[in-house]
């Protein structure tokens, strides 16, 4: 398949995110299979070693990074520039999937369904409070522009508190917001993974939670959700779903692996969300379960999330 055996494999995580926590978790567990697996590992925490000191020291890179530094397209053009081949996405792709304005504006030019969105604007609070109600109505999702794992994702459901967010956001933490349509329905996810030179998708994924939403505690609390493999959908809403996620997939010119999250309404909207083009590597995680309802175990998983550093194209935007 490759000449991963040979290498030596940096799976880097940790860095400087907000979402720190989470990338340790993924690299510590990728890491660990790859050993047991008899791999030569090195974990590299890109907040102390910088990408310029992996020369030399590893020949591959499977990047275990969340949120921006990490998964919005920097990190790879650094080992671009520096020659080390890693798994997964690259520049191009990896920059159109986190910046979420862009996306889904590509995503309405394919005319896919999407819930619709503005940017929350730096002007007066209740002048801005009032658009974006006008514009997307009552409740209200406000989210980062590059962010993920829904941190400091929130439903907002009256004006007063909408003024409120307005008012303190943690802009220190993410900058730039946007404001999306609520969407009441199930929170769907459908896995991509490079199998033997092919993509092939992932029985859809379900998440059942009694909070709001499928938010940063209930991705991070197994107690806190229930999953469903295959998502409990009728037969022809599924083979939608996973044609919709491959579509999608090749839309931004992923590579190798991703997950596409939908919202499938009651009214039978399927509408999407965003796709993750470095999806999160725990071994209780939305891509590992797809792939263990797929009969493959999480080892397996990262030793194939890691070969697509190989069968890349000559070039990759």
């Amino acid at each position: 398949m490759n000449n991963l055996g040979s290498c030596r494999i940096g799976v880097l995580h940790g860095g400087d995110s907000p979402e720190r926590s989470g990338s340790l978790i993924s690299g510590r567990a990728a890491a660990d299979a790859l050993t047991s697996h008899g791999y030569s590992v090195e974990l590299v925490d890109t907040s102390v070693v910088t990408v310029a000191e992996l020369v030399g020291r590893i020949d591959v890179a499977l990047i275990a990074l969340h949120g921006p530094g990490g998964e919005d397209g920097k990190m790879q053009g650094a080992l671009d520039t520096i020659g080390i081949p890693y798994a997964g996405s690259g520049v191009l792709a990896s920059a159109t999937a986190m910046y979420k304005p862009r996306f889904k504006k590509l995503v309405e030019m394919a005319r896919l369904d999407t819930a619709a969105y503005t940017a929350v604007c730096d002007c007066a609070t209740l002048r801005e409070a009032d658009r974006i109600v006008e514009r997307l109505g009552l409740p209200v999702v406000l989210k980062p522009t590059s962010g993920g794992g829904s941190l400091e994702t929130t439903v907002i459901r009256t004006c007063e508190d909408l003024c409120h967010w307005l008012e303190d956001r943690p802009v220190e933490l993410y900058g730039e917001f946007m404001a999306e349509e609520f969407l009441p329905g199930a929170s769907i996810t459908v896995g991509l993974l490079e199998v033997g030179g092919e993509l092939r998708t992932l029985p859809p994924l379900e998440t059942e939670t009694d909070r709001d939403f499928y938010d940063y505690v209930a991705k991070h609390d197994p107690a806190q959700r229930r999953y469903h493999c295959p998502a409990r959908l009728p037969a022809n809403e599924l083979l939608r779903a996973q044609q919709l996620a491959m579509r999608v997939h090749r839309l931004v010119g992923a590579h190798g692996v991703s997950r596409v999250d939908f919202i499938a309404t009651p009214n039978g909207r399927l509408s999407v969300l965003e796709i993750n083009t470095l999806p999160g590597l725990s071994p209780q995680g939305n891509l590992a379960t797809m792939a263990a309802a797929d009969g493959i175990e999480y080892g397996k998983l990262i030793d194939l999330v890691t070969a697509t550093a190989f069968t890349k194209p000559a070039y990759l935007p």
